[in-house]
């Protein structure tokens, strides 16, 4: 045997690529990577960075002068009330409208009884397809302030009196609070149909025997099993109801009178991008991250999720 020759061992071995990519101790950390690094690049870093900027004058690139509060204390004025307000009545009710009807739809679609389920899952989930702004266009032409827009011109035939729709605040919030539901029925729908379909049937059968009706089962066992979706999409419809920027940007592009449709998220458009104020759009963001969260943490703890469970 050549003296000069050694066997490959684990300890001389090169480096190998496939090696080091196969690894049982780095796999997990290869695999969660990709989401680590999203996370710091598109989430972590802005929200810091947003943070520090709240409390800066940012006079351009590279060039901002501390200042405190001040950001923060500019947030008390009439637009940013109003930004509020109007987020908080369309959050309430987008919350009254997608939870209780994509349920019924769900439980109409997951009954046997129903013919032609296919189809009805299809035509309510298509929407959710569809762009915010694609959709937007559509329904502001439909509600459009003249005689021949479509809804105005049912009106007319009706012998009603055709409306200025994004006029006014009340039916401007209604035409928002329209387009979601128009949008988002279908997601939810989809979200309790997989939880319908997890429900053991022989809890209906059981209380059938007991003489439980339809409505006796919906409110005793669909809807307490449903209890993580229901609090799924709350959270959920929370979050995008204080977010909502593109529902009130179709209805109102270029201005509103009198902050009709001013929602936050619009709010900050307007200081940090129109007004080129980004220390005070910067504010105005980490005042609705902190918002946002204690109302989740609010429904969370009355839903009871931060019990800690009997032994």
């Amino acid at each position: 045997m050549n003296p000069a020759y050694k066997p490959i061992t684990k300890r001389n071995r090169g480096f190998s690529f496939k090696g080091f990519f196969y690894s049982k101790k780095l796999a997990p950390y290869i695999f969660v990577s990709p989401f680590i690094l999203s996370f710091f690049i598109f989430f972590l870093y802005p929200t810091i960075a947003t943070f520090t900027m709240s409390f800066q004058e940012v006079l351009g690139l590279n060039n901002a002068r501390f200042i405190g509060l001040d950001n923060y204390s500019r947030l008390f004025n009439e637009h940013f009330y109003n930004a509020l307000e109007t987020n908080t009545i369309y959050t309430a009710i987008t919350i009254m409208v997608l939870i209780p009807i994509p349920i019924i739809f769900a439980v109409l679609l997951n009954s046997t009884l129903m013919k032609a389920r296919s189809f009805f899952k299809s035509i309510i989930f298509i929407p959710a397809l569809t762009s915010v702004i694609v959709a937007g266009v559509s329904f502001r032409l439909m509600f459009g302030e003249l005689d021949t827009a479509l809804i105005n011109s049912v009106f007319i035939q009706l012998g009603l009196t055709p409306q200025k729709w994004n006029m006014n605040y009340g039916t401007g919030l209604m035409l928002m609070v329209i387009l979601t539901a128009w949008r988002y029925a279908g997601i939810n729908m989809v979200y309790y149909l997989a939880g319908l379909q997890s429900i053991p049937e022989e809890l209906y059968e059981s209380a059938e025997i007991d003489g439980a009706n339809a409505f006796t089962k919906l409110y005793y066992i669909t809807l307490p099993l449903l209890k993580p979706i229901i609090i799924y999409t709350l959270t959920i419809a929370i979050f995008d109801g204080y977010r909502m920027f593109g529902e009130s940007f179709v209805f109102w592009n270029e201005g509103m009178p009198g902050d009709i449709g001013l929602t936050i998220v619009r709010y900050i458009y307007q200081q940090a991008f129109q007004r080129n104020d980004m220390g005070f759009g910067s504010a105005i963001g980490i005042t609705l991250l902190m918002i946002v969260l204690a109302i989740n943490l609010v429904q969370l703890k009355l839903f009871g999720l931060f019990k800690k469970e009997a032994d």
